[in-house]
């Protein structure tokens, strides 16, 4: 036998031992106005459960996104409020930073789409994929909005679908098909704007040759595995009939084409769509520039060091499981050609994709009013309970519908009757009857038994978290919270007034069982958790939260907010014994209770009128 392991045995050690590079991509916000809650359902709470966790278990994680700023979604918007497109942009990226800051998303850089940073890492992609064939003229014939002579995006088209006959395809796509569309394939074609019939007119554009790509990510989704069903079969389908795809508009406010002749247009600008998934990369350049050292993205991005998770509502899949990895492919000289400035970038390793929430049976519309703002239900609700509904109720594989009474359901049997009274309840009985937590006497089988389970329940939670089984394992946490409620309640040490070693003895199990669930529900309560861990003698900072930092444009444009923070905490994926002899004060309730008028307030809300 060899003294010392084969080589691949000890580069299997050290692998083992190594912390995981994770990018969490989440989908870019348009900075057209606030957010609601369908957006957050989407893209924000279950990207940071899941960067959450993985921080807890030991990865590094870098999460990153921004407002999405270009295209005529934000110019109609401008209009309608009287300001310039970057007026409206500043404003509203503002607040939808403030919002998602509220709601505890840990970004390590939530950015914009209009820093200097992301115009150049656009440009140099663009170079890349045009330099390598993938990118090239055409004329076409381009839907023109009849008032204002704007270009009109894809979806800002819609019509009768002409594969299906389904009214309300868009532009780029059939929802009800699956098929890509052109604009002017639509029956019918009317502008989402005004409703009117938009006009077509010739006009050069740039196009992404997506055909070129077709055998390369079928080959690259045949390997993927444990992606929801609904995303690897929309996506694999997308590959019969991929076209190639114009990447650039005749618009006024965008990423200048970065070639002769075009860069110095007023009327021609690359695509919002096109921009916008770069701005991962973009995101990730940013924050390595940000954090003292230039080249830390790489380790998220190139040879297979890292994993990427790409979260999004399934409105969005065709971009980020074809296109920004046709778009990647070919900046990297694949399947020809040389690779451009950021080198062979590597491919998503899964697109986590939620479907729709609609509110009390109706699409969310903020035109109509049918909307919920974010900013609304942190007010009045607090973050942790629109958290641990949208993760309990939300649209994680399948369309589900947000309605007040499930709400504040919810909300009084789960959180306040079954984990905070728990928490309650028993700290009341160790800060009236001991003042400290206890130490633990002789364990009776019914302790071993409780702790055992409670400390099992770790493996297989933070399985369901890592492969995005996010419903699954808040069901999971929740049983934990509801057995070691179900312990105190068969235990009841309320009735050993006369045998005090015995009530220390379960008060310190299920003080034990409270720390264990606190960290079990981290990534989906880490506000509450915190107070949690304040209440049981923790120090310092447990679930970190995100801070708003005003910054100035590392390459001299104007200054804007940023969320970043400092996620290195004590919260770690594991049963951790607690201490005797820490002093435990009378707790605070962890949650409010909702009254049932709660329900019908906030549907006069939606309906004024009624």
């Amino acid at each position: 036998m060899p003294s010392s392991p084969p080589k691949f045995l000890a580069r299997l050690t050290r692998l083992s031992v190594m912390p995981r590079n994770i990018l969490t991509a989440v989908a870019w916000p348009y900075a057209n106005g606030p957010r609601h809650i369908g957006h957050v359902a989407g893209f924000g709470v279950p990207s940071d459960i899941f960067s959450r966790y993985q921080r807890m278990a030991g990865s590094n994680v870098l999460m990153v996104s921004g407002t999405d700023e270009h295209g005529t979604p934000i110019q109609v918007q401008a209009d309608r409020e009287g300001v310039s497109a970057r007026e409206l942009a500043d404003r509203y990226n503002r607040v939808i930073a403030e919002d998602l800051q509220g709601l505890g998303l840990t970004y390590d850089l939530f950015t914009r789409t209009t820093t200097r940073n992301h115009y150049a890492v656009v440009q140099e992609l663009f170079r890349a994929l045009h330099q390598n064939g993938y990118v090239t003229e055409r004329s076409q014939l381009s839907a023109i909005d009849a008032a204002t002579g704007r270009g009109l995006p894809d979806r800002y088209v819609e019509g009768t679908c002409p594969i299906c006959g389904y009214d309300g395809a868009r532009g780029d796509q059939c929802d009800n098909c699956g098929n890509q569309l052109d604009p002017k394939d639509l029956i019918n074609p009317r502008s989402k704007i005004d409703g009117k019939p938009p006009k077509f007119v010739e006009s050069a554009q740039f196009f992404l040759e997506l055909p070129a790509f077709a055998e390369a990510l079928g080959s690259w989704l045949q390997t993927r595995e444990g992606w929801r069903p609904n995303v690897l079969k929309f996506s694999t389908n997308l590959l019969d009939d991929l076209r190639p795809r114009a990447i650039s508009r005749d618009l006024d406010w965008g990423v200048p084409i970065p070639l002769p002749g075009w860069s110095d247009r007023e009327d021609k600008r690359l695509y919002v769509w096109f921009d916008a998934v770069i701005g991962y990369l973009s995101a990730s350049v940013e924050w390595a520039r940000r954090t003292g050292n230039p080249d830390a993205w790489r380790g998220f991005w190139q040879g297979g060091e890292g994993d990427s998770y790409y979260f999004m509502g399934k409105d969005n899949v065709v971009f980020h499981s074809v296109i920004w990895p046709a778009i990647l492919l070919g900046a990297s000289g694949q399947p020809a050609g040389s690779p451009g400035a950021y080198g062979v970038l590597d491919l998503p390793s899964e697109v986590v994709s939620s479907e729709y929430l609609t509110m009390e049976g109706k699409k969310f519309s903020s035109s109509r009013s049918v909307v919920i703002y974010v900013r609304d239900v942190l007010e009045r609700y607090g973050a942790d309970a629109l958290r641990y509904y949208l993760a309990a109720a939300g649209p994680e594989s399948s369309d589900t519908d947000f309605t007040w009474e499930q709400f504040v359901t919810r909300n009084n049997t789960e959180l306040v009757a079954g984990w905070g009274n728990l928490v309650n309840r028993t700290l009341s009985l160790v800060a009236k009857n001991v003042g400290s937590i206890p130490a633990a006497g002789e364990l009776t089988g019914a302790d071993v038994a409780a702790l055992q389970a409670s400390r099992a329940a770790f493996a297989p939670i933070g399985d369901l978290l890592g492969r995005n089984s996010q419903k699954a394992a808040l069901h999971e946490a929740m049983k934990v919270v509801s057995e070691a409620n179900k312990y105190l309640s068969d235990q009841a040490p309320w009735k050993l007034k006369d045998d005090p070693a015995r009530r220390e003895s379960v008060l310190h199990v299920a003080l034990q069982l409270i720390d264990d669930a606190k960290t079990l529900l981290t990534p989906f309560l880490p506000a509450s958790s915190q107070a949690v861990y304040a209440m049981l003698g923790g120090q310092g900072e447990w679930s970190g939260q995100p801070e708003l930092r005003e910054v100035e444009d590392l390459d001299g444009g104007p200054s804007y907010p940023v969320l970043m923070g400092d996620y290195k905490t004590a919260a770690v994926w594991d049963s951790r014994p607690i201490t005797a002899g820490i002093e435990i004060a009378p707790p605070t309730p962890l949650f409010a209770k909702l009254d049932p008028s709660v329900v019908d307030e906030e549907l006069a809300r939606l309906d004024p009128g009624e």
